[in-house]
């Protein structure tokens, strides 16, 4: 835990800087920032199930492309 007490006369901004400072050399924020987004690894079943349902979805857009009545579906990424 990153720890920065006042000095006497010094200003708020320097000692802000000086814990800014701190928090880099202490490794904190790269620790912090590579947990952020930490997804769990699934399962060795629960790989398996969505394996073979993607197999199937394969398989019936495949059986509906032959079949003509395949309509690809639009897919908008929210930002």
């Amino acid at each position: 835990m990153v720890e920065v007490k006042r000095k006497e006369g010094e200003s708020f901004e320097s000692m802000l800087r000086r814990f800014n400072r701190k928090i880099q050399q202490s490794g904190v924020l790269v620790r912090a920032r590579k947990i952020q987004f930490y997804i769990p690894p699934k399962s060795r079943n629960l790989q398996r199930v969505s394996a073979k349902r993607r197999a199937e979805l394969a398989e019936e857009r495949e059986t509906l492309k032959k079949l003509g009545k395949f309509v690809p579906m639009k897919f908008s990424r929210r930002r």
